[in-house]
């Protein structure tokens, strides 16, 4: 029997909603059914309870990159909305708008189209946004540039930004990641297929991972295909493992329907041998090992680009939250002293290319930049944050006000010596990603005091660049209110923070 998500998906495609979007615009959205609602997710419109009539937005930036022009538009859209319009950094290395009416979306998608912007396919069961190395084409040590494999993947699943049938029902999301460089800055083990780039007979392709996922029932680790794909077989190869994913994977539990569920039914044997059948060829074995030989960079202050000359400067957006005026300034920035480009990562951050040498001192005395810091804390640099109760009612907590105001009392109070990641998530769905962290805290409610009261899991171990690994839960349901001392003291124990007052006296 059915789940009630596969019976609306049968009714009718998700991407006949775009046919409806000017009735809607003028009938508003109190007129759209529950099944509809859920549809506009095929077109990346997200309907929030928490925030009636107004929907949240999601763009496809494939490798997280987009021009200042496209940024402006951004901006112009989320200015439009005042104190509701907002726009988040994500960890899949896109962004998210806020405040969105209904009223406005044929004329946003209007402007996204001159623009060269999609949300086409950005929500539900599709392929969500594909990541790819952030200084893909500008890292003087980089080994493949992704950016163009990125760009035919995306433009295969989505048909161009346009939509397409043939990858608009899986049976849940899907997410796609390919590395060029040689320090899993795409986070490989957490998504249902990644390419790391390995030598095999002195060519440079990628070996193959699938699998990873994070979700309310369970997260597992993508595992080795044991299969090296040259890059001209990128494309293909996505293709064929989605289409076996869509005809086979399973559909009866959303709860269990994650690709990593059909290869443990079916065994990874067999996984690759459909696979194969539907390539039309055989996958060669992997290559012995990969190129992911360094620790996970953050990307964050200012680099040398493999351009003689020019430089990349990586800036710490806390928490990802960006506003209108941020919007404009980063496009008008990139303009003046770069190409007119911008990238963003996965760790919620935004990447400046191209700045020449004699432009580096002037830029950094940019106003913005006292927010957006090229030398951010311990602390503060690796804080990482889903949206949280304030836009999301899946969130059971308050994430990111709450992060922001806990790493900046802790910073006034501890030395370290180096980045600790610590990554909040307002719910078990972990779009903040707190098993790949340091310390990751887990959104859940409690009781204290005979009153239910917001918590977290606390999540410890998670590695990520070379070797990489989850974390696992070390404490459950601490009361949110008492976190900090229990934080102060895991950073202190497990990470070598001192008490400032202490450390003076050494």
């Amino acid at each position: 029997m059915a789940n009630k998500f596969e019976e609306f998906k049968a009714a009718k495609d998700g991407l006949k909603i775009k046919e409806e979007l000017e009735r809607f615009a003028s009938e508003g959205w109190e007129g759209i059914d529950e099944d509809n609602l859920h549809r506009l997710k095929w077109m990346g419109l997200f309907f929030r309870k928490i925030t009636p009539g107004r929907f949240m937005l999601r763009l496809r930036l494939p490798n997280g990159i987009l021009t200042s022009g496209q940024m402006r538009v951004l901006a112009e859209i989320v200015q439009s909305y005042g104190t509701d319009g907002v726009a988040d950094v994500t960890t899949r290395q896109n962004l998210q708008l806020r405040g969105i009416r209904i009223e406005d979306v044929p004329e946003i998608f209007r402007r996204f189209k001159q623009a060269g912007l999609t949300s086409v396919q950005s929500g539900m069961d599709n392929v969500r946004n594909i990541t790819g190395s952030p200084l893909a084409g500008i890292d003087a040590d980089e080994l493949i540039d992704t950016r163009g494999l990125v760009r035919k993947v995306q433009d295969m699943i989505t048909n161009n930004g346009e939509g397409n049938p043939s990858f608009s029902n899986l049976p849940r999301k899907f997410n796609i990641a390919i590395a060029g460089c040689r320090d899993n800055s795409v986070h490989a083990e957490i998504n249902d297929v990644a390419f790391v780039p390995a030598y095999k007979g002195g060519i440079l392709g990628f070996n193959i991972l699938v699998g990873g996922f994070f979700s309310a029932k369970r997260c597992a680790a993508a595992v080795p295909l044991n299969a090296w794909v040259d890059p001209r077989d990128v494309l293909p190869l996505c293709e064929a493992i989605l289409v076996v994913y869509r005809d086979h994977g399973p559909r009866l539990n959303r709860q269990k329907a994650r690709l990593m569920w059909l290869i443990d039914e079916w065994g990874l044997d067999k996984f690759r041998v459909e696979v194969e059948k539907q390539l039309g060829f055989p996958l060669a074995t992997a290559a012995a090992k990969d190129e992911i030989c360094w620790e996970k960079r953050d990307h964050i202050g200012i680099h040398p680009q493999k351009q003689t000359g020019l430089n990349f400067v990586g800036l710490h957006v806390p928490v990802g939250r960006l506003y209108a005026d941020d919007l404009f300034d980063l496009a008008r920035m990139a303009d003046v002293y770069g190409s007119g480009e911008i990238r963003l990562t996965v760790e919620q951050n935004v990447i400046i290319p191209n700045i020449p040498d004699s432009r580096l001192e002037v830029f950094l005395q940019e106003p913005l930049l006292k927010r957006f810091s090229t030398e951010p804390g311990s602390l503060m640099r690796g804080l990482v944050s889903c949206t949280g109760s304030q836009f999301c009612n899946f969130a059971l907590i308050e994430t990111k006000s709450r992060g922001l105001e806990m790493i900046r009392e802790l910073e006034q109070e501890l030395y370290l010596t180096r980045p600790i990641r610590i990554h909040w998530t307002g719910c078990p769905n972990s779009c903040g990603q707190p098993q790949v962290a340091d310390i990751g805290f887990l959104g859940t409610k409690s009781r204290k005091n005979g009153k239910v009261v917001e918590a977290v899991d606390i999540y410890m171990g998670g590695k990520v660049g070379r070797d990489a690994h989850l974390g696992e839960c070390v404490m459950q349901s601490i009361p949110c209110d008492d976190l900090k001392p229990i934080l102060q003291q895991l950073l202190i124990e497990h990470f070598g923070a001192r008490v400032r007052q202490q450390a003076a006296l050494v």
